[in-house]
């Protein structure tokens, strides 16, 4: 159908049947380009690529929308200049009329059958681009029309139309070219994706909080990352397990994210970020070594940063103290030392239980 609108569009003079042709000609670009990407998009990651093949689909509509931008300008721009002196054209013939004709008949058929195997195939892609053929042939129509009225004696409506054609390949090119462009500099989901996945996430058990939630766009679906709030005194193990419910909970319910990758905090440090860095652990200790002096070696020091100091907790064993009298000396002479330290927040004491 390309080769047939181009080749008699320029023998029978009609400019709207070449600009109609090229049209079609981007279609069958884009039906190839869908194929390629398909193809290329579906390899797995690997070391070069961790994040899949997906962008191949991007790079691909990029370099198609700028090309169809080029070529409907072109024929926008040569179509306005033969404006200027359509009384010098060739005039149109009768087989551009012809060939018009079969070109709306043939994309009307290949509409509905893209429609039936669409339903039968329950592929909403088929059925999209069947839409998309439906509206090939009004665009065709406007072909026939500028054609024949070129036949009757108005040569300039073949320009009208093949000027028409030509700013729909340039709208064409420049919507495929900005739509594959924001991709690339990671555009986010849109306003109400973003919210369905922060309910989704947050509403995941153990999830107290929820703050700087990012997507980006890869091609066809998107990645995703978050910083959750849990309690601060759980374990890592169960920090983890929180983190990767929630991870699964959203690939579960929205099909269009590829990855999710979810910050566990102990606190909401979205908006107010701690000053300076607390001290590490080694510090830490360091500090409290003299207030420990005459006390039970600890077995374990579990430390906890909130609020931009340091928490820590002692783990004794069960018969550290002889006493409560003793314990509460203890109490009081570690309260007494800790009176000076701005880093260390609070010292716990917490016992095992014996067994």
């Amino acid at each position: 159908m390309t080769l047939a609108q181009i080749v008699v569009g320029w023998i029978a003079h009609s400019q709207s049947l070449i600009a109609h042709g090229l049209h079609s000609f981007s279609d069958l670009l884009s039906d190839f380009l869908v194929l390629y990407a398909s193809r290329e998009s579906a390899h797995p990651a690997d070391a070069a690529h961790p994040y899949g093949h997906a962008r191949v689909e991007t790079a691909a509509t990029l370099l198609l929308g700028a090309s169809l931008a080029v070529i409907g300008a072109g024929i926008l721009w040569h179509s306005g200049l033969r404006l200027q002196a359509p009384d010098t054209l060739p005039p149109v013939e009768w087989s551009a009329f012809a060939v018009a004709i079969v070109t709306v008949l043939a994309k009307e058929a290949l509409y509905h059958y893209l429609v039936r195997v669409g339903e039968r195939l329950r592929s909403q892609l088929l059925i999209a681009n069947a839409l998309h053929t439906r509206a090939d042939a009004a665009s065709a129509l406007v072909v026939v029309v500028g054609i024949g009225g070129a036949l009757l004696g108005w040569p300039f409506l073949d320009l009208l139309a093949a000027a028409l054609m030509g700013f729909m390949i340039l709208r064409m090119g420049v919507v495929l070219a900005w739509g594959a462009l924001k991709e690339l500099i990671d555009t986010g989901l849109g306003e109400a994706q973003v919210a369905a996945i922060r309910a989704t996430l947050a509403e995941t058990p153990g999830v107290l909080g929820l703050h700087d939630l990012r997507t980006r766009r890869m091609a066809h679906q998107a990645l995703v990352d978050a910083h959750v709030q849990v309690d601060p005194r759980i374990s890592v193990s169960e920090g983890h397990l929180i983190a990767e419910s929630a991870r699964a909970r959203v690939l579960r319910t929205h099909p269009e994210v590829l990855d999710v990758l979810v910050h566990i905090d102990p606190e909401d440090d979205g908006h107010a970020p701690p000053a300076r860095v607390p001290p590490a652990r080694a510090a830490v200790l360091a500090e409290l070594q003299p207030l420990l002096a005459g006390l039970p070696e600890p077995e374990r020091v579990v430390l906890h940063y909130l609020r931009g100091r340091v928490d820590v907790e002692l783990r004794l064993a069960p018969d550290a103290f002889p006493d409560l009298v003793a314990l509460r000396a203890a109490e009081r002479r570690l309260a007494e030392g800790l009176a000076g330290h701005g880093e260390i927040g609070e010292v716990t004491l917490v016992f095992r239980v014996a067994p």
